[in-house]
């Protein structure tokens, strides 16, 4: 058995150890601030990370209300959907994430956590449970489908829920129309008490490979490839451009960078020290011309 990992039989751990592990290793979530509604049209909001996008076409959302660990009782929000089978999703951001918190709170069946977080409730357009006023995004949903994985304390129920009509509050958007991320200020849930702003220097971007058809690591000179310096991210940063470049094209690059081009080709971990600055600067091209000459 490996000395560098920790190998766990899930079989072998209590629910809420296991459900520590998952919840922190998985990561970060975002988050599902659901408003329902019960039988006597009595109004519930709270917060789920078990949550994503699984379509555009039908457009669908799921999200989960496990059962708890510490008694095996189900969530008001389940038992809501059930009743009445109809979901706002809201989208909580940064300027909301403390009374969406507080929304999380187990108050007694009845209610409504709009009033004791503070935030305004608006009436939907097609559903009847209303939405959060002031939530970047809102989506009113039927539920399709409600799929229970088991019976015990931790076990998922997944609540299939189809966009009907979408919200989006115009300060969130961008010249064209589309939402803006870097505006959003969104966060995402994390392990224990923490989460995460998905804004400022978290944010960061990836050239799409379905953009282009990369050349792929393995395509690399094998001295690159088996790199003690590059990471795999920077490796993988490589192995994403089209073609490698020429000699032609190398030398063409040398020949205005002359402090590059007194780099000693034997000098390995000096060549792929001054690449891995232009990769970290986006120059990914030079870098590769770099690698190229000196490979």
């Amino acid at each position: 058995m490996s000395q560098e990992y920790l190998t766990i039989d899930p079989q072998e751990l209590s629910t809420g150890e296991l459900h520590g592990y998952l919840l922190t290793a998985v990561a970060p979530r975002p988050i599902a601030f659901a408003s329902t509604i019960d039988e006597q049209g009595r109004v519930n909001l709270s917060p789920f990370s078990f949550f994503n996008v699984f379509g555009s076409n039908p457009p669908l959302m799921i999200f989960s209300p496990a059962r708890r660990v510490r008694d095996n009782t189900t969530k008001h929000t389940l038992d809501n959907v059930k009743a009445v089978p109809e979901v706002v999703i809201n989208i909580a951001n940064f300027p909301l994430v403390e009374q969406m918190s507080l929304a999380s709170t187990e108050y007694p069946e009845g209610v409504n956590e709009f009033v004791k977080a503070g935030l305004p409730q608006v009436p939907s357009f097609l559903v009847k449970p209303p939405r959060v006023g002031n939530a970047p995004a809102a989506f009113e949903c039927v539920v399709e489908q409600i799929i229970e994985t088991g019976t015990e304390g931790g076990a998922g129920n997944l609540v299939i829920a189809r966009v009907v009509k979408i919200h989006l509050r115009k300060k969130y958007l961008n010249e064209d129309g589309k939402l803006d991320t870097r505006k959003l200020d969104l966060v995402g849930r994390m392990g224990g008490s923490d989460y995460v702003l998905a804004n400022g220097d978290a944010l960061f971007e990836i050239p799409k490979p379905l953009r282009t058809r990369g050349i792929g690591v393995d395509q690399l000179p094998e001295t690159v490839r088996l790199s003690k310096v590059l990471t795999g991210n920077e490796l993988g940063r490589l192995g994403n451009i089209e073609n490698w470049p020429s000699p032609e094209a190398a030398a063409e690059f040398l020949s205005s960078h002359s402090y590059l081009a007194a780099l000693d080709p034997q000098d390995h971990e000096a060549v792929h020290r001054a690449a891995q600055q232009l990769l970290q600067s986006g120059e990914t091209m030079a870098a590769a011309k770099l690698l190229a000459a000196k490979s």
